[in-house]
């Protein structure tokens, strides 16, 4: 180093010397508006049930329901996506409680819509296997085998009850070929050509989803793979894509998103609709998991997260963390 040449004569370090300069230069920012709530509404329950792979969080009554909805609404958060959990007498074959206009999901997506009207825009899981005594994602064949073709006309059906119910925002999750057009012509036949449609465009076959299903109170038998997609494929991804735009999605989802990052940043670098992430219960419980053993700091890990999602491309993350982090942004 010279008295007058110094090196390196670019210095980045300039622009992070203090959290106001931080602040100012960061590229990407969470907002509350980016932010949407998955919920869990039980059946039958006087009182919330803690699900005890995901620490604070709970499947609802529909009263604690209706008040997380208004606590949502309070801290500036965009959506809630609701999840239906039914008895299990009511659980069958066809997932008939998914249809029945008093179901506990259409149910709750009408307690939801009288307590906060439009402040929030209000979503629906539109799959059967909170439905099915078998917990696959649609109807079975003679063979064991889940029926797509036949699946689609109970999909069909209910986007016909949600949209019934008030919801704004049908999210069609089983993976079904065919599913976005099938629930986009059934909606707008029934005059309900306002309701959108999210489709879980690349819902990958994850071993991230384990808490799920005891939120969910699932019944799985074996596995989903021959309905989501390959964890080791991109190219499939996309393809995806491009059948549910052809198909009608207003907007389109990565599931989950922290492992699939790559995918989200190539599914937002392509289309020109809305893109959403799901942060999934898996990647929520690691969090809570490290964060109460003292391995990491549980805020910052949280913010870091999200915010990684946020960069890869995603306008909207679903996150069990929602209404926490739209309070403290």
């Amino acid at each position: 180093m010279t008295k007058y040449g110094s090196f390196p004569g670019a210095r980045p370090r300039r622009l992070r010397t203090t959290p106001a300069m931080r602040r100012m230069v960061a590229e990407h920012r969470l907002h509350p508006a980016d932010l949407i709530l998955p919920a869990f509404v039980r059946e039958g329950t006087a009182e919330p049930v803690p699900i005890s792979a995901m620490p604070g969080v709970v499947q609802h009554t529909r009263d604690t329901l209706r008040k997380a909805a208004v606590e949502a609404v309070d801290a500036g958060v965009a959506g809630i996506m609701l999840f239906g959990v039914p008895e299990d007498a009511k659980k069958d074959a066809a997932g008939t409680a998914g249809t029945d206009p008093d179901g506990i999901l259409q149910v709750a997506i009408r307690d939801v819509k009288a307590e906060v009207g439009d402040d929030l825009v209000i979503m629906s899981d539109l799959c059967l296997d909170e439905y099915t005594d078998h917990g696959h994602c649609g109807v079975l064949d003679a063979e064991g085998r889940v029926d797509n073709d036949a699946t689609l006309e109970r999909y069909a059906e209910m986007a016909q009850v949600q949209a019934d119910a008030g919801v704004h925002v049908v999210g069609p999750s089983g993976m079904m070929d065919g599913q976005v057009g099938v629930i986009r012509d059934a909606l707008d036949q029934t005059g309900h050509e306002d309701i959108s449609v999210l489709a879980y465009t690349a819902k990958y076959s994850s071993a991230f989803y384990g808490p799920f299903r005891e939120a969910v109170g699932s019944s799985l038998q074996g596995d989903r793979k021959t309905y989501q997609q390959d964890p080791a494929n991109l190219r499939e991804s996309m393809r995806e894509l491009a059948l549910d735009l052809e198909e009608g999605a207003d907007m389109v989802m990565v599931k989950p998103a922290l492992p699939y990052l790559d995918v989200l940043a190539k599914v937002a670098d392509t289309v020109d609709v809305p893109v959403a992430a799901y942060q999934i219960s898996g990647e929520y419980a690691m969090i809570e998991a490290a964060a109460e053993k003292g391995w990491i700091d549980r805020d910052k890990a949280i913010l870091e997260a999200l915010t990684g999602i946020k960069r890869a491309g995603a306008d909207m993350i679903l996150t069990y963390w929602a209404t926490e982090v739209a309070r403290g942004l």
